[in-house]
């Protein structure tokens, strides 16, 4: 079981290091913030470089219209040895009751705009995200995986 954890980390950290296909776009370099937006950073493992620098930004609340919860999220790589662009995406966050173990979690869906995977933030408290797999489980190394609200 350890092991298949540890590969299905390592799947989803390979997608973040830039190993899946996805859209690179420089226009969401630094996404404008209105009353409504609130931004998580936080620096995520990376199997070939110092670190991946992530950037997510949730527009709207939960309560609003699901057209207006938007989000943005820019993913740098520190000292990759291939030194790959930014990588950009912007699209519509929803929210998901539940995870594999506790069915009140809260959990974010960013599903970007045209072609790119679907990331999943479990909300640990006000101040932190936690990134997750697709079928809403946490990772073993999970606190590896938290961003920060700024």
């Amino acid at each position: 079981m350890r092991i298949r954890t540890l590969l299905a980390g390592s799947a989803m950290l390979a997608f973040l290091a830039g190993c899946a296909a996805g859209p690179t776009d420089d226009r969401a370099a630094t996404p404008e913030m209105d009353d409504t937006a609130v931004a998580f950073q936080g620096t995520l493992p990376c199997r070939n470089c110092a670190g991946i620098d992530l950037d997510v930004r949730l527009v709207g609340d939960e309560q609003s219209a699901p057209d207006e919860r938007t989000f943005t999220l820019q993913a740098s790589y520190r000292e990759h040895p291939q030194d790959p662009p930014d990588e950009n995406y912007e699209g519509n966050w929803e929210v998901i009751s539940g995870t594999a173990v506790d069915p009140d979690a809260t959990v974010y869906e960013l599903t970007p705009d045209g072609e790119g995977q679907v990331y999943y933030f479990l909300r640990v408290d006000e101040s932190t995200l936690e990134l997750i797999d697709p079928q809403r489980r946490r990772f073993q190394n999970s606190e590896a995986l938290q961003l920060q609200r700024i």
